[in-house]
């Protein structure tokens, strides 16, 4: 057995799924959403851009360019340093002490946010915390992505991968409307909090913040740490990087078609991940909704998105996942191209909405791709090179729409986002799934339960 073989972590045998363990797992993807719908998306991040920054221009910029820079730089920093955290947590058997350690930081991030009042002075501090909030919250998913082969069988591993997704899904619109009610509709909501400087917006970060840290405790209780790896896997930082170049050489050597799907799967999931970072900081800036309807079309975007998921995942068992992709990532674009041309809340609705129906078949069938894909065996290194390939390229939307937007305007930023959408779809067009991902497998077989 290789170095790469005996570091990937075990898939658990037939029969050893407990629905507990599951079940805390999905809990911490229930509890991250607190920072991927409400801060990044829905809630904090069109806050910075109307409460904080208005119509302001520091720098000469405005805070739609000043985000795209944020998340440039976030993204730059974890390209240069997550594809080794996963790496060095399983060669210690450190996972979930590191998925401790990543959440708390990501928390300690939000609470900080409550500092962050409505004037244009307050921006730089927004800026850093959210960018460190996004680095934290990537290595933290470096950790917890990998902990799947633990709590999955063979069998079982889509399905329970599945679950999580819908998990995350879920618990963002059910935080957002708790928010909404709670702080932002009324005006004086819980605990007698109103919008005087922003104090309902940034109690809002607190909450949660408090939110995440329930629900991020369960899995720590529940997967138990893996023994440490190979000693010849437990080396310093500069012996990590060569490591992982010599395990994708190998890689690439062995499957060349697996390492052009993560190279073209990075492209295009940093799109879709944009389309939810920005697409309600548009929807403020240039398409006139109101703030706290944001957090509605919020609400209305995670369950269109996960309804997409459900429905094309139906689909994909008939047409393969390649086509789901690329079917998702036409309409994708398609979508896109209208809101560059189209104006007023209204064209935002529909359109919107209907990037939000593609990113989850998009999202849900890439996983399944992936699976499809990974040779026997070797499941959990595929799956580390997802992430890692995934982190890789997390800068190139955020990068794109800053460049377009500051030399021209925050509707052209959605240029940069296409771009890197359209990159991805001509890089997948030209990976061949293999015969067993162009319908269904070798044959009909009973679902696996998990007991």
């Amino acid at each position: 057995m290789s170095d790469v073989d005996a570091a990937a972590p075990a898939v658990r045998p037939p029969g050893l799924v407990k629905r507990r363990v599951v079940l805390a797992w999905g809990l911490w993807d229930w509890g991250s959403s607190a920072f991927n719908a409400v801060i990044t998306s829905f809630v904090f991040g069109p806050y910075v851009v109307r409460g904080v920054v208005g119509d302001a221009r520091p720098g000469g910029l405005t805070a739609n360019t000043w985000l795209g820079i944020s998340g440039f730089v976030a993204g730059l920093l974890v390209a240069l340093i997550a594809p080794i955290t996963g790496q060095r947590s399983d060669a210690s058997g450190h996972r979930r002490r590191n998925l401790a350690i990543w959440t708390a930081f990501v928390v300690a991030t939000m609470l900080g946010l409550f500092s962050v009042r409505n004037e244009p002075s307050y921006l730089w501090i927004a800026l850093v915390l959210l960018a460190a909030g996004t680095v934290f919250q990537e290595f933290a998913g470096v950790s917890y992505n990998a902990m799947l082969p633990q709590i999955s069988t063979k069998e079982t591993l889509g399905r329970v991968s599945g679950f999580g997704w819908s998990m995350g899904y879920f618990g963002g619109i059910f935080l957002l409307l708790i928010c909404y009610v709670g702080f932002i509709a009324p005006d004086v909501g819980w605990f007698g909090v109103t919008s005087a400087g922003g104090l309902n917006i940034r109690t809002v970060a607190v909450f949660s913040a408090a939110w995440f840290a329930v629900f991020a405790l369960p899995v720590l209780f529940a997967v138990p740490e893996l023994p440490a790896g190979p000693r010849s896997r437990r080396v310093s930082i500069p012996a990590s990087y060569r490591l992982l170049v010599s395990d994708v050489r190998r890689l690439y050597a062995t499957d060349r078609n697996a390492v052009f799907f993560l190279v073209a799967s990075a492209l295009y999931r940093d799109g879709l991940a944009a389309v939810f970072t920005f697409g309600a900081i548009l929807a403020v800036s240039v398409y006139g909704m109101a703030q706290s309807t944001v957090l509605i079309f919020g609400v209305v975007a995670n369950v269109v998105a996960a309804l997409g998921a459900l429905t094309m995942g139906a689909v994909e068992d008939r047409i393969g996942p390649k086509r789901v992709i690329l079917i998702s990532l036409v309409g994708l674009l398609f979508s896109c191209t209208v809101l560059l041309f189209a104006s007023g809340t209204t064209m935002f609705w529909v359109f919107g909405l209907l990037l939000c129906l593609w990113v989850g078949p998009a999202q849900a069938s890439s996983r399944s791709f992936l699976a499809r894909v990974a040779p026997p065996g070797r499941e959990g290194e595929m799956f580390g090179l997802y992430a890692t390939t995934g982190r890789a390229a997390s800068f190139l939307a955020p990068g794109l729409f800053a460049l377009f937007s500051g030399l021209f305007s925050d509707r052209i930023g959605i240029v940069g986002i296409a771009l890197v959408l359209l990159a991805g779809a001509l890089a997948l067009s030209r990976v061949v799934p293999p015969a067993s991902s162009r319908g269904l497998r070798d044959g009909p077989r009973e679902p696996p339960t998990i007991g």
